[in-house]
């Protein structure tokens, strides 16, 4: 970790920012985005803009993505596969993480390609203007018309059973074969939630490694479908090396049986996973860390085989975004039970812009953005405004006294929280802005109610008459 501090309970909100130079921290290990500092207000700065700032013209809560953040993880994923790798290699980015308009942008500008899990998220980064070509669609349960859609559209499509193959094979023509990479289920598990490992062999998605003779010897012999390779996934928030390390040398030993059935494979996708740094606790390799020991693993596994080197493709999301974005918050009320010795401080959003505390238990820590260096005097339960008892973004933090109107900032909030945004008790969703030098822009409009009523439609009979 790289804080001025480790004890969140003597030090103040400082001990969070990024320290040495910023251009050289990988940001999956830093609980801020790289440009965080503090102005002579004693208010946080993200990119250049005050929190305050960017609150009072666009209101709370607000998702704040910093774009250097975003970019710098980007280029440290493509400069360590060159470095790492001697054959060719890409990242591609996990749009489940964020998908919308200005990230896939900014990730298809930087060279990277893309996964999509839906056809939304396939229109959403064809309209960001990606190469169908660098497009590839994942799913575990993909209908005909994503599968139509993402064929005619040129795109890969990651094949996850044997429904889909049979359904490839009417959509596709032996004149335009559909290419196809075949999911593989790797028996490898790792340390992380369980809604999140998805490489042990009891798993929703994949083919299993027994399948695996009958669905070579399938593919091969269909004209109507071209194999490019073989993708597997291990899970995600994972911060050991050695499991990535040991698919490497798993989807090579299965590159090279393919090789009996007469398919000419050419890429190896080894799927993502690497973690960030939540709070001060977590200890995540670098990404170029993660990158060396995952294509050392390929490339001297396919040495062991005489086989020549794939083309080796990653899908980062978490670590690519999830330290660039914040999620600012403005304090209402505040309610104090002293036989418990407990403090509920609550703030405007919850579990609809953050669900990952009351999905998966997951842990966050939060600063006072404009009390940044005073120093921390209580603990509190940070509530969320929602009718759910569980709406609780962190049990226990430390924080300075804090009053109606202070502003509280949540961090590492870039991965799975606007994705997994909803409308609970009719919430509008909150507006998200791009902060990069001092000048921040729109990329996702706050909801209206306006918004939430827009597909409701209400029958003629159920018309209250005046």
């Amino acid at each position: 970790m790289l804080l001025t501090d480790s004890s969140p309970k003597t030090t103040a909100g400082t001990q969070y920012l990024p320290q040495g130079d910023r251009t050289l921290l990988s940001p999956n290990q830093c609980l801020m985005p790289l440009t965080a500092q503090v102005n002579d207000q004693d208010t946080l700065e993200i990119g250049g803009c005050s929190i305050a700032d960017l609150v009072a013209q666009y209101g709370s809560s607000l998702y704040i993505l910093d774009e250097f953040t975003l970019r710098t993880a980007c280029r440290q994923y493509q400069t360590a596969l060159a470095r790492y790798y001697p054959g060719e290699a890409t990242a591609i980015y996990a749009s489940k993480a964020w998908n919308c308009l200005a990230v896939c942008a900014i990730v298809a500008s930087e060279g990277l390609g893309i996964d999509v899990v839906s056809g939304g998220e396939l229109y959403t980064a064809l309209k960001a203007g990606f190469n169908p070509q660098n497009i590839y669609l994942h799913g575990n349960n993909k209908s005909r018309s994503e599968l139509e859609f993402a064929y005619h559209k040129g795109c890969t499509i990651i094949v996850d059973n044997l429904l889909e193959l049979e359904l490839l094979s009417a959509i596709a023509s032996p004149n335009a074969p559909a290419p196809i990479l075949l999911r593989l289920t790797p028996g490898i598990e790792c340390h992380t939630h369980e809604y999140i490992r998805t490489g042990h062999i009891d798993s929703k998605f994949g083919f299993d490694p027994n399948q695996l003779p009958a669905i070579f010897a399938t593919v091969a012999q269909n004209p109507s479908l071209h194999c490019l390779g073989l993708h597997a996934h291990i899970g995600s928030q994972i911060f050991e090396r050695q499991p990535h390390q040991d698919l490497g040398r798993v989807l090579v030993d299965w590159f090279h049986q393919a090789k009996t059935y007469n398919l000419s494979l050419e890429i190896l996708n080894i799927g993502g996973g690497l973690g960030i740094c939540y709070t001060e606790s977590d200890d995540p390799p670098s990404i170029e860390e993660w990158v060396k020991a995952a294509a050392q693993s390929v490339a001297s596994a396919c040495q062991g085989y005489n086989l020549p080197l794939p083309k080796l493709i990653c899908e980062p999301g978490r670590s690519l975004i999830g330290a660039a974005c914040v999620t600012a918050y403005t304090v209402g009320s505040r309610k104090e039970i002293p036989d418990l010795n407990r403090t509920y401080v609550a703030v405007d959003g919850g579990m609809s812009d953050n669900p990952r505390p009351i999905t998966y238990q997951s842990l966050y820590r939060a600063v006072v953005a404009n009390q940044m260096t005073t120093p921390s005097q209580e603990t509190v339960t940070l509530a969320g405004k929602h009718c759910e008892s569980g709406d609780i973004l962190i049990q226990a933090a430390q924080l300075p006294r804090t009053q109606p109107g202070d502003l509280i900032v949540v961090l590492g909030t870039g991965a799975y929280n606007y994705s997994m945004a909803s409308n609970y008790n009719r919430l509008p969703r909150p507006a998200a802005v791009l902060v990069q030098g001092g000048d921040a822009e729109i990329i996702l409009e706050r909801e209206t109610y306006e918004d939430l009523l827009r597909q409701d439609r209400l029958p003629e009979k159920l018309q209250l008459k005046p």
